[in-house]
């Protein structure tokens, strides 16, 4: 079974920061994601969602196949080509798989202007090697499967990340060394 986590920033571009260091994290085999999406909600309030899974362009792909395939052997392949795109582009784009699309754009809604979220539907992780590497982003989690105990430790490696990202960094640090040869 899959687990949801939502994670809002106050940032429109640290989700986006977040899903390419969870795709590195998926290479290294530390998580599995099986769907995942970034909302941005600008500072003009207009709420813009990125998909990692394009399902248009999959059925299309598998359409024009099957309908080469079936073109073929009545001898119009060109036709059954062309018919295989459109009718598999439709049903990709009407085909709903990991979370769903209205959920996205109702919690879309309620995010600040100027922040963005990110959408996880993860099958398995090493939670604490993932939660690491993401506590730097910061964030808060707005919706989760996880318990409660799971979702409070996640908050507070989160905090912790808002915390270190927030403090004052001085802006000048100066070393002195002095060698005295005599």
């Amino acid at each position: 079974m899959s687990t949801l986590v939502v994670i809002a920033f106050d940032d429109e571009y640290k989700a986006n920061e977040v899903l390419i260091q969870l795709l590195k994290l998926q290479r290294e085999h530390l998580i599995d994601l099986e769907d995942a999406a970034v909302v941005v909600r600008t500072k003009e309030g207009k709420v813009k969602i990125n998909q990692t899974q394009d399902l248009t362009l999959q059925g299309a792909l598998g359409g024009g196949f099957w309908g080469l395939l079936i073109g073929l052997l009545f001898f119009n392949p060109l036709l059954g080509w062309a018919a295989g795109l459109v009718a598999g582009a439709i049903s990709g784009k009407f085909t709903d798989i990991g979370i769903d699309d209205n959920f996205i754009k109702e919690l879309g809604q309620t995010i600040s202007p100027g922040s963005s979220a990110i959408f996880t539907l993860v099958r398995q992780a090493t939670p604490d090697k993932v939660i690491e590497e993401i506590a730097p982003f910061g964030g808060k989690v707005l919706r989760t499967s996880l318990s409660k105990e799971d979702e409070a430790k996640l908050q507070e490696a989160l905090n912790r990340g808002n915390a270190a990202s927030q403090s004052p960094i001085p802006s000048e640090v100066t070393t002195s060394s002095e060698t005295t040869n005599s």
